[in-house]
């Protein structure tokens, strides 16, 4: 079986003899499910849709597994904090995905095989899921766009109990950034790639990525050659990897883009032997920010630490240190 690392989840990437553990793993596309499933899952996404835009967490908690009921603090923040996106929103569904997990005990990894496989590997209709440590169980993924002033999408992953759907996570997020979609950033990334700036590529890349996709764990043919193409322009000295500035080494532990309003910003997180002194843990980040600045994307950031895109505007360095 071919498979290859991608971030932090490993993915099926060709089409190839089904192995006995993995033949106990089953995904219907909508088109593949009965009128009634189809029907059900559209319709109960659609009301979770609803709870979620008035901020009702309380319906929301009440029509959710036990497990997630009994700790829906995560939940709660996320339809809290992204009420103000969808609430007005016109929210149109795509069709479902039923996946049915079979076995007495939880699946370590989790493989779906959705739609017509090729020869290649995936196809324009296919897709696959990949989730850790799965129950047995029958679930649904129901996906809405949600058009409104930020475009933006919400995935309810649905578990069957008995006639009803039960909610069993929630994932909303932004579908554009500063009004650029997953294909506009993978275009662009092809762009820095034949300019040879192949560090900015890299992060295009994985901001195409996050955005081809409504969740971490859902993987396409776009997602797929996407991957392929970045291989070619991964930069050799990923964190972990030592940085200097103003006079001193920093540990950087990971780097990654992320979207903040409007903006997509570039998150770095450092090693720090105490962030007890703020006025010291800022001015160690400054100091990153501008080591970065010059070193990554060669470019002068003197006083902001900023660095400014030409495609993007100002894309900003955030940085966490690590205690």
């Amino acid at each position: 079986m071919k498979c290859r690392r991608n971030w932090r989840m490993v993915f099926l990437a060709g089409w190839l003899a089904v192995s006995a553990a993995t033949q106990a793993q089953t995904c219907f596309t909508g088109s593949d499910m009965d009128a009634s499933t189809r029907t059900a899952l559209v319709n109960t996404g659609q009301k979770y849709f609803n709870f979620a835009s008035l901020g009702d967490v309380a319906s929301l908690r009440q029509n959710a597994i036990p497990s997630l009921a009994a700790n829906f603090a995560g939940i709660e923040s996320a339809v809290i904090e992204n009420k103000p996106a969808l609430s007005g929103g016109s929210a149109t569904p795509r069709s479902p995905f039923l996946l049915k997990a079979e076995g007495a005990k939880p699946l370590e990894r989790a493989e779906f095989l959705c739609g017509v496989f090729g020869a290649q590997g995936q196809t324009a209709n296919s897709a696959e899921f990949v989730i850790p440590n799965l129950p047995p169980g029958n679930y649904g993924i129901v996906t809405l766009d949600v058009a409104a002033q930020k475009p933006s999408t919400v995935t309810f992953v649905l578990q069957q109990q008995g006639t009803d759907w039960k909610l069993g996570g929630f994932f909303a997020k932004p579908s554009q950034v500063s009004g650029h979609d997953g294909n506009w950033f993978l275009q662009q990334a092809r762009s820095y790639k034949a300019k040879g700036q192949n560090r900015i590529a890299w992060f295009y890349y994985l901001e195409a990525r996050e955005l081809l996709v409504p969740v971490s764990f859902m993987y396409t043919q776009s997602t797929d050659k996407a991957y392929d193409e970045m291989q070619t322009v991964k930069p050799s000295d990923l964190p972990p990897f030592d940085l200097s500035g103003a006079g001193k080494t920093y540990k950087v532990m990971d780097m990654f883009p992320v979207v903040v309003g409007s903006d997509l910003d570039l998150v770095v997180k450092y090693q720090s032997a105490s962030v007890s002194d703020t006025g010291q843990t800022f001015q160690e980040n400054m100091a990153v920010m501008k080591a970065l600045a010059a070193c990554i994307f060669h470019r002068a950031a003197r006083s902001t630490g900023r660095v400014r895109d030409p495609l993007l505007g100002e894309l900003y360095v955030l940085i966490a240190p690590i205690c």
